[in-house]
């Protein structure tokens, strides 16, 4: 099966950075971290969302991947970047990643992003990224999306 445009530039990330992991496209939206869970059957938990935020002064992107379940506290991002950050539009969002809200994958952006991983995906033997579009996603294992993205493990809620 050949995958979209977008999904096949994450799967082209993929392996440039050595990951042996394959991306798929779905029939049914993995927009949302509910929608993602039923459509690869998991757990909520198990679904690495990817949210950029923006930093309020220097205009920043920032990723935080974060476990399906979980809302992230965006004041322990903003101590962390020491300025404050707020949720980027879709417009930032494709400019500083290359993907639209809804897909944008831990890797393969535009620019380089900072990146915080939440604490609570590594509880999972395995969890899911999205890869580019609402219906694309991989199975990676915590490891791995510490591996890819160099980025710091931390606890995103109060």
């Amino acid at each position: 099966m050949s995958l979209s445009p977008s999904a096949l530039k994450v799967q082209h990330a993929l392996n440039f950075i050595g990951m042996r992991l394959e991306v798929v496209e779905l029939p049914s939206s993995t927009r949302t971290s509910a929608e993602a869970a039923l459509a690869v059957g998991c757990q909520v938990g198990q679904i690495a969302k990817s949210i950029v935020f923006k930093t309020f002064t220097t205009q920043q992107p920032v990723l935080v991947i974060a476990s399906g379940h979980n809302r992230v506290d965006e004041q322990i991002i903003s101590s962390l970047v020491r300025e404050p950050i707020t949720k980027a539009d879709a417009d930032f969002v494709r400019l500083r990643t290359g993907f639209a809200i809804g897909g944008v994958p831990p890797v393969g952006h535009t620019v380089p992003l900072q990146t915080f991983i939440d604490q609570d995906l590594f509880q999972y033997d395995e969890i899911w990224a999205a890869a580019g579009t609402p219906h694309a996603v991989f199975r990676l294992t915590p490891a791995d999306l510490l591996r890819m993205t160099g980025a710091q493990v931390i606890t995103i809620t109060s």
